[in-house]
């Protein structure tokens, strides 16, 4: 069941502003729990212009007396965490914080040993701070991963299930539970450069946004950056920059899904198009995959100049030493057994912090973390109570040290729904620091997605050539999986032989479903009963319609 926030010309019809609503239903939302749910089919902003002058200048009063008392926005479900987050610390002086994603970009960094590829911006900033060695994204699909970022609960809790532009949107216990809110509610200035992607965008209270972005264009990027920099002069900001490369370029005209080697000239030195091998975890090095890697790796280039162009404007700000810095991808490469699955290659991500006076320089952590722990870290930082317990837990404990802090998760989890609105092939998966395991929650009556932005691959899956080799049979397990899916991730870390009935691994199979069900019972995940996932299939079709009346 979904309900999403009316469009932003139906608010303006009724001369009330969307930020005006969006305060409404916060406050709506904490005096009424009861009366949200039952018109959880209705659409507030719809309500909201009925009432009259009176009321809505008593909600108004409300807020002001809630902002004197300091009091945070409630959280209607409290959610138990299996890494619970420690409260947030006094920090007199809050620091700036900026978040950067790139979009489908996986492990291709130098710095994370590719050979490949030399990106000496992010190298330089994995030197100054902290780079985890296993970091997972919660979803590797675009809006839904980027939910958890902003939410810091996995897409389950969310809603926001698949893609925003497919017509999903977050729960509406979610709505005004987001980290600009929490953020601007502290006193900072926020803006956002790029995609936001996760629907509603008005409940999101961004102070900055450019209309007109091309964040492919990494030059503009930082010019906005800077613009915005020197806005916040008064207050400490957050920006959030959300890089379009690598994702693929659809051209207009010809349809075609394209990875472009230059976008206004950069990078300068594009790599030519037969200079690197097929993805290892497809197994097919044939021309059509080496052009493509190849040119993936020039958006990724690109990428790494966007950076420390955003990063010199940070700098001439005079904000370099008393900024938070997050780097991240989104989610895995947008190619067939990446983006969409919950492989390595779709799930795992560069994940790259420096918080100056916290962070220990230099450091190659082996902790297990989450893009889940973006919230709670943030807040601990800005020296902000944290309003609920999160899926995600604080940074702050694993970035000083290579080893996991005492007490730190021993596990990760990630997870799949929907991309567009079908097919629904919901997945789990739990890995430690060697096994990973995957259960397919309707294998056996549904199949998942088997090409992804246009990646033609798959096709040399059934050829005499492939066909019986490790890499063949892996994509035939890809395209028609089975329930559970058992790997070594130290023997095998392209994930082509499943282990599963292998009796020397039984144990360890058994102990990572246990934790797994754990898991999912403690952040209760909907898909534990039948009526979860009806409830699932219901709001893909809610979306369907709601993108057939646009």
């Amino acid at each position: 069941m979904t309900n999403a926030l009316a469009p932003s010309k139906a608010i303006a019809a009724n001369d009330v502003s969307s930020f005006e609503c969006f305060i409404f239903i916060i406050i709506f939302k904490r005096n009424n729990p009861e009366t949200l749910t039952r018109k959880s089919k209705e659409n507030l902003t719809d309500f909201y212009p009925t009432l009259t002058m009176a009321t809505r200048t008593t909600i108004t009063l409300s807020l002001l007396i809630l902002s004197i008392a300091g009091a945070s926005v409630s959280h209607v479900a409290a959610q138990s965490s299996p890494a619970r987050p420690s409260p947030a610390r006094p920090n007199p002086a809050r620091p700036n914080i900026l978040l950067i994603t790139a979009d489908d970009l996986g492990l291709q960094l130098s710095c994370y040993g590719d050979p490949y590829i030399k990106t000496p911006q992010l190298d330089a900033l994995a030197a100054e701070g902290v780079m985890f060695r296993t970091a997972y994204v919660t979803q590797a699909s675009c809006s839904s991963s980027r939910s958890s970022m902003l939410t810091g609960f996995y897409p389950h809790t969310t809603g926001q299930v698949g893609l925003a532009n497919a017509g999903f949107t977050l729960n509406p216990s979610q709505i005004g539970e987001n980290l600009p809110v929490y953020l601007k509610t502290a006193g900072y200035e926020t803006g956002i450069l790029g995609k936001l992607h996760v629907s509603p965008e008005t409940s999101f209270p961004f102070d900055f946004r450019p209309k007109k972005q091309d964040t492919r264009d990494v030059r503009a990027t930082a010019k906005n950056a800077a613009t915005f920099f020197e806005q916040s002069e008064e207050k400490p900001f957050f920006l959030m920059v959300n890089y379009t490369d690598p994702h693929v370029y659809k051209d207009k005209k010809t349809n075609r899904s394209t990875f472009p080697a230059q976008w206004k000239g950069l990078p300068e030195d594009p790599i030519d198009e037969d200079t690197v091998p097929g993805w290892d975890f497809q197994g097919f090095d044939e021309p059509v995959a080496r052009m493509r890697v190849s040119n993936f790796y020039n958006t990724v280039k690109r990428v790494d100049i966007g950076v420390g162009l955003l990063l010199t404007e940070l700098e001439k700000a005079g904000h370099r030493d008393d900024t938070l810095i997050i780097f991240l991808g989104d989610h895995g490469p947008p190619f067939s057994r990446g983006k969409t699955t919950c492989y390595e290659s779709g799930l795992r991500v560069p994940f790259i912090v420096h918080w100056p006076g916290v962070s220990k320089a230099g450091t190659e952590s082996t902790a297990l973390v989450s893009a889940a722990d973006i919230v709670p870290t943030i807040l601990d930082a800005g020296g902000i109570e944290f309003p609920h317990k999160f899926h995600g837990t604080s940074l702050r404990p694993a970035l000083t040290s290579p080893e996991s802090p005492r007490g730190w998760r021993t596990q990760l989890v990630g997870e799949f729904h929907f991309h567009g609105t079908s097919p629904f092939f919901p997945r789990r998966a739990i890995r430690d620091d060697r096994y990973k395991l995957i259960q397919n929650l309707l294998a056996g009556e549904s199949k998942p997605i088997n090409r992804v932005d246009g990646d033609p691959t798959g096709k040399f899956a059934s050829t005499e050539k492939y066909r019986d080799t490790p890499a063949g049979k892996a994509f035939q397990r890809y395209e028609n999986p089975p329930e559970w899916e058992f790997y070594d991730l130290e023997s095998d870390s392209v994930e082509f032989e499943n282990l599963v009935g292998n009796p020397a691994h039984a144990a360890k199979i058994e102990s990572l479903k246990s934790a797994l069900m754990e898991w999912r019972k403690e952040t209760r995940d909907p898909l534990l009963s039948p009526d979860g996932i009806d409830r699932f299939l219901k709001k893909a079709q809610t979306a369907k319609q709601k993108q057939a009346k646009k």
